[in-house]
């Protein structure tokens, strides 16, 4: 079955950086783009970033842009969230997304960035 772990939050200063992983098994993770959401309490559900399935083409939210990218390495079934210059409104659980008619979702890691 499709499984997604992601790991690599923590808590981390106001302008310091954090990089996530996501390790995929139960499908051919090289044919599919990948995405990373977060939500914070009492927030909707947003996208953080995406990738396309080689790896070509990404996209990401506006309030990231410039601060944070999204890698994968598929070898490895692996997508990468690395964040740079984070702020305390970065701070939200983390989550792992692939679309194969369904969505699936990891469990999600929280990130809190406080002082």
């Amino acid at each position: 079955q499709v499984q997604l772990v992601e790991s690599g939050g923590g808590l981390v200063q106001p302008g310091g950086s954090l990089r996530l992983s996501c390790t995929a098994s139960g499908f051919t993770f090289r044919t599919f783009a990948m995405r990373w959401y977060r939500q914070a309490p009492g927030n909707e559900r947003e996208l953080v970033a995406g990738i396309s399935p080689a790896g070509g083409r990404t996209n990401y939210g506006d309030s990231v842009k410039g601060r944070f990218t999204i890698s994968r390495d598929n070898p490895k079934n692996t997508v990468y969230l690395q964040m740079n210059s984070l702020k305390p409104d970065d701070t939200a659980v983390y989550y792992c997304n692939t679309h194969l008619g369904t969505d699936y979702w990891g469990q999600g890691t929280q990130v809190t960035v406080s002082s």
